[in-house]
């Protein structure tokens, strides 16, 4: 069994129309409509889905997330496992609904990943000529590939059994362990840095982010002006984050919590050797500064 990649990722929000404009400004492929639910697809073949909220009341943010497994033999290993100690159910189609040890409702169903072919950025250095006879074309907007990670934050008290649920049972490898912050997970399937991070910094259960690979820095750049020009409020400017190296750019999301947009992140094979951090380190290892400002 090996968990492998996340497939979709389940809002309940308050204001669907805002949510779903917000992910369409984002790049993402609009599908089904309705007032009371939007879906939006990656080119990748994973899932964003909007449900309104069954009460005014509630505060916007994920309802679900939705991993995939291997194959069938390897969800059924899954069940088996969860099943020994919590209430684990199939839907119609299948998938498996169940709850993880930070208070999250999380799902598994195989996994059905479109292949999808990025132009590698043509640059030019020194005698490294990759572009030649022509000049570079815009992006304008933002075009995400795929979800590549998502953020959650989690109680402190929770933090040593939510995090041992997905290493322990769902066999998630630890990359990066930040004592005083969070961890940043693997999943068995993959190797990109993290697909998963489990914050307890916050002391708090909510979204933090889900990001959006694009395919080179420029796309960073631009989804993010091109977000700034309809009226999204960035959270985060343009940087290059330490652990993990991607280059970011982040919007806070309607839905609850932010959005990312994410471009060579680190990839960690099993020859790899975890880390752990005794102290945060640092956040970034640039970010776009205007005069005045005071923090790296």
């Amino acid at each position: 069994m090996a968990v492998v990649r996340i497939e979709e990722m389940i809002y309940s929000v308050t204001d669907v129309e805002a949510s779903a404009a917000f992910f369409t400004d984002a790049g993402l492929e609009p599908l089904a409509s309705s007032d009371a639910n939007r879906s939006f697809r990656t080119p990748a073949n994973q899932y964003l889905r909007l449900h309104l909220a069954p009460s005014s009341g509630e505060a916007p943010g994920v309802e679900e997330i939705i991993w995939g497994v291997d194959d069938d033999a390897g969800l059924q290993v899954v069940h088996t496992e969860l099943a020994r100690d919590r209430t684990v159910e199939r839907d119609a189609a299948g998938t498996l609904h169940t709850h993880d040890d930070g208070g999250y409702r999380i799902a598994f169903k195989v996994a059905a990943p479109t292949p999808v072919t990025a132009a590698q950025p043509q640059t030019n250095l020194l005698n490294d000529v990759r572009r030649r006879n022509r000049g570079v074309e815009p992006h304008g907007r933002p075009r995400p590939l795929r979800v590549i990670h998502v953020a959650l934050d989690i109680l402190k008290e929770t933090r040593e059994r939510a995090n041992a649920f997905y290493t322990d049972r769902l066999h998630f490898r630890a990359i990066d362990r930040v004592a005083p912050m969070g961890t940043f997970m693997q999943c068995e399937g993959d190797i990109e840095h993290h697909n998963l991070l489990l914050c307890h910094r916050p002391d708090q259960r909510t979204i933090n982010h889900v990001a959006l690979e694009v395919s080179d820095i420029d796309e960073v750049i631009e989804g993010g002006n091109y977000m700034t020009e309809r009226g999204w409020k960035e959270s985060r400017r343009l940087g290059r984050h330490n652990l993990g190296s991607n280059v970011f750019r982040m919007f806070h999301a309607p839905c609850g919590g932010r959005i990312e947009f994410a471009f060579d992140m680190d990839r960690m094979d099993k020859t790899f050797v975890p880390r752990r951090w005794e102290k945060t380190p640092q956040h970034h290892l640039w970010m776009l500064k205007f005069p005045g400002d005071t923090d790296r």
